[in-house]
């Protein structure tokens, strides 16, 4: 099923039960604006969420992370999480709902060699990768799939087959983004392996604060606190796992955030600052300066003369 708007959960009679009951029979997709929408809290099955425009907030376990355009998240089957966009700018929302017997078949297809395919094609022993539910860059390939089923989508019209087919590839690749960012977990410091998964799924945690939040400066005890960690295990943690620290790690995506207004905006220096959450505008440009060598003015009037 396709959607070209989001579902009205506050108005009078939606009926949430005949809603979310569609999710449990067909692949669903949402590509769709909207400046003001929420959902409480639910169930969901397996999803895929990213934004080509504005941004998207997510509770999930108790704590809120954004999804903002180059990024996704996945959610697994069975999560309980609410959703929102109200910050007054419109979001371009594209999110896809996996059926559990579709997404079952996928995994099996993905994780089972050749051979064990050819022996039991049509096994369904109801077994479901589980994700880590964390934000994940959009890499050019990705962008390349996501961009290809919009245009068939508003080229061709819905059909079922053909998006089917768009999200064999989709969930596919999602899978191969799952089994690379399991590598990492063998970087955490921790003999057990179920101990390395868990250490693993809270410093995702701690890093997704770090990009929902960064123009609030969350500190390392508001983190720790968020992500169930002390702060010399977060820290010590994060930097094995990410070879960098929070704090370095924070300062980095502030200053890739000021780059990107900068180049495509003519946003003031100052609010730059400001949206940025750098203390002051000195602060700004000595960071600025120091990793990019170029001041921000300069940097702003180089990017205009390319």
């Amino acid at each position: 099923m396709y959607f070209t708007s989001l579902p009205d959960h506050t108005r009078p009679g939606f009926d949430e039960a005949l809603h979310f009951s569609k999710f449990r029979k067909h692949n669903i997709i949402f590509n769709a604006f909207s400046s003001n929408s929420h959902c409480d809290d639910h169930v969901g099955c397996l999803s895929f969420k990213t934004l080509l425009t504005g941004e998207e907030w997510y509770g999930i376990n108790n704590y809120r992370l954004a999804v903002r355009p180059g990024q996704f998240l996945i959610l697994n089957d069975e999560q309980n999480y609410s959703c929102s966009i109200n910050n007054g700018e419109k979001a371009k929302v594209l999110s896809v709902f996996f059926k559990k017997e579709f997404a079952t078949a996928v995994f099996q297809d993905t994780l089972n060699s050749e051979e064990t395919l050819l022996d039991n094609p049509f096994n369904d022993d109801g077994k479901t990768l589980e994700f880590f539910q964390t934000l994940n860059d959009i890499t050019p390939a990705l962008q390349q799939q996501l961009m290809g089923l919009i245009a068939a989508l508003d080229s061709s019209g819905y059909s079922e087959n053909m998006v089917d087919e768009y999200l064999v590839f989709l969930l596919r690749y999602l899978i191969h983004t799952q089994k690379a960012a399991s590598k990492q977990v063998k970087n955490v410091h921790a003999l057990k392996a179920n101990t390395r998964t868990e250490v693993y799924k809270r410093l995702c945690i701690a890093r997704d604060i770090l990009h929902s939040s960064y123009m609030d400066n969350p500190d390392l005890p508001a983190i720790s606190a968020l992500a169930c960690l002390s702060v010399p295990q977060l820290v010590r943690q994060f930097k094995a796992v990410f070879h960098t620290t929070p704090h370095q790690y924070l300062t980095r995506i502030k200053l890739e955030r000021a780059a990107e207004l900068l180049k495509h905006t003519d946003k003031p220096v100052h609010e730059i600052t400001w949206l940025c959450g750098f203390e002051n505008v000195s602060a700004f440009c000595r960071a600025f300066k120091s990793a990019f060598g170029i001041q921000p003015l300069s940097f702003r009037k180089k990017g205009d003369q390319l």
